[in-house]
């Protein structure tokens, strides 16, 4: 499937992926799925294995508690191996190398005063993003789930004191960085802004890799706090980043994967797409 086929084909497969969710307690059936979604059984099941790489009867063993726990527990002897051999380096992301740089106190306190962001719309496999980029990184980015100006006004309140220039170009190719078939092999740096125990929360998920999985505990102790479980949800809501700062690989202790500012079933769709680039069908 080409990256326009696939950005066009994300409202039908969310719709799917919401029905396989609501209704996985049951085991629904291809053609309940196809009834759902409006589309023939033939045409639903090749445009979804076409999409995600795997089936819709794959997708829903996905989704099962087990499979979670599976992943959780990979997720955890990953990242404590990591953090046993001193890794600082972040994590991978699709074969970009993420870089995380935090404003200065000056910056943070007058919203961004003399710095530029390029902002811009642009479409993913995932839906469509709204982000901004300045200089020294990515500022901004997320799913625009309500309307362009709603998306936008959030970007202008968190930067108030920063000048934008409008260009959707920009966003194409960050898109087409996070996205593309073929991975570019570049590197992604980030400016954010935050406290210090959200930074560090923001690197421990960075050094989660592609694929896996952590919990709100294993992020806690990741990040110096153990036991700080609440404070990691705080940091998390806090986070500008979507996708960048993967926040949808975050799930509960028990393997549920849980809710997400920008739809439950866009971050099942963020997990699954890791995965099969990841580990393949």
């Amino acid at each position: 499937m080409t990256s326009a086929a696939a950005n066009q084909a994300y409202p039908v497969i969310a719709a799917a992926i919401r029905y396989i969710q609501d209704s996985a307690p049951r085991q629904p059936d291809l053609a309940g799925l196809a009834d759902y979604t409006g589309y023939s059984a033939d045409h639903l099941q090749r445009m979804f294995s076409q999409w995600a790489g795997i089936s819709p009867k794959r997708f829903l063993q996905f989704l099962t508690a087990q499979f979670a726990r599976q992943q959780l527990q990979q997720g955890r002897d990953v990242l404590s191996v990591s953090m046993a051999a001193g890794l600082s380096s972040p994590g991978r992301l699709h074969e970009l190398i993420v870089t995380l740089e935090s404003v200065t106190p000056g910056e943070l306190a007058t919203g961004g005063a003399g710095i530029t962001i390029t902002w811009g719309v642009a479409t993913c496999p995932l839906g469509v993003l709204l982000g901004g980029i300045t200089e020294r990184g990515v500022c901004f980015l997320r799913f625009i789930t309500d309307s362009e100006q709603t998306a936008f006004n959030e970007l202008s309140e968190q930067w108030y004191g920063a000048a934008f220039v409008r260009d959707d170009r920009a966003l194409t190719a960050l898109s087409a960085q996070l996205f593309g078939q073929t991975p570019t092999g570049q590197s992604v740096s980030l400016l954010v802004k935050g406290t210090n125990f959200q930074v560090k929360v923001w690197e421990a998920l960075l050094r989660t890799p592609m694929g896996h999985v952590t919990s709100y505990g294993d992020l806690a102790a990741a990040s110096g706090s153990p036991g700080a479980s609440r404070a990691v949800g705080t940091a998390m809501a806090c986070n500008q980043l979507a996708v960048l700062i993967p926040c949808h690989r975050v799930i509960r202790e028990n393997g549920v994967i849980g809710q997400y500012r920008w739809g439950s079933e866009r971050k099942s769709a963020l997990l699954l797409w890791e995965h099969v680039q990841r580990f393949g069908a």
